[in-house]
């Protein structure tokens, strides 16, 4: 098995477990982090044993907080990486073109660019301690591919806007009515849930499974289109004044000024 720094992948059953492992970080992911998941995924897709990959993060108290704001505040990006490349956009492919089912076990926050990798999971398993929402405006960020766009169409219009617009974080019960997860449970049986749900999905067709999955993605497979315009716009932003200015209040633990960019 490779080893990482960033995450740990192991194989438990039928079902490959990838957890984020920062949690001195909230588990956000930097560069590095970023290629290892795309190392593990790849990995689970190679290996015949998994029918189905869990997403966790180490830790109780967060699954993912997106993109690690105090590295872009210290360095201006993410981090050094084997490719030279930051290749969030293409984690978020992977997740979806990987013909198995993605499960996202949710302990504790999923918040920014971690609610995205949770949405963008086939399954959502949340713990009664997760708490879910969106921070990007809030520190000069955003997301305006799948993480806005393929949001609306698993919450509607009006509650994705929300989301984005207002940067309000929601308890796993709201959630769950929101049609945001698929059920709620105890935060000591979350693992346990998303391994016998591996284990179910293990016992059906494998090749049923990838043709639904494949079926079921055709439908929002044009917003790959725009999730590379997305990266490439907040590529640009990230360097902006303004985008780092929510990157700097964050790290000084302050309230961003963003009142001298409103134009007309």
């Amino acid at each position: 098995m490779t080893d990482f720094e960033d995450i740990t992948y192991e194989i438990d059953g039928a079902a490959g477990i990838i957890t984020i492992n920062r949690p001195e970080r909230y588990n956000a992911f930097r560069g590095k982090t970023v290629e290892e998941l795309i190392k593990a995924f790849r990995s689970a897709w190679a290996d015949s044993r998994v029918s189905a990959i869990i997403l966790t993060g180490a830790g109780e108290k967060a699954f993912c907080t997106g993109g690690d704001v105090k590295q872009r505040a210290e360095t201006g990006d993410y981090g050094p990486t084997e490719s030279g490349m930051f290749e969030i956009g293409y984690l978020h492919k992977l997740i979806r073109d990987i013909p198995k089912p993605v499960i996202a076990a949710v302990n504790g926050v999923a918040v920014g660019g971690g609610h995205v990798l949770h949405v963008l999971c086939d399954l959502t398993i949340a713990s009664e301690n997760a708490r879910f929402g969106q921070a990007g405006p809030k520190v000069g960020s955003f997301d305006a591919g799948f993480g806005s766009a393929f949001l609306a169409r698993v919450v509607g219009e009006k509650r994705a806007r929300e989301i984005w617009y207002l940067c309000r974080q929601y308890d796993a019960a709201t959630a769950e009515r929101w049609g945001l997860v698929n059920w709620v449970v105890p935060q000591d049986k979350l693992l346990d849930e998303a391994k016998a749900v591996a284990a179910e999905i293990a016992e059906k067709s494998p090749t049923a499974i990838k043709f639904l999955k494949q079926s079921f993605n055709a439908d929002t497979d044009h917003q790959a289109g725009l999730s590379n315009l997305a990266m490439s716009a907040l590529d640009l932003f990230g360097k902006s004044d303004e985008g780092l200015e929510g990157a700097k209040a964050f790290a000084e633990k302050r309230p961003a000024d963003f009142a001298k960019y409103v134009k007309a």
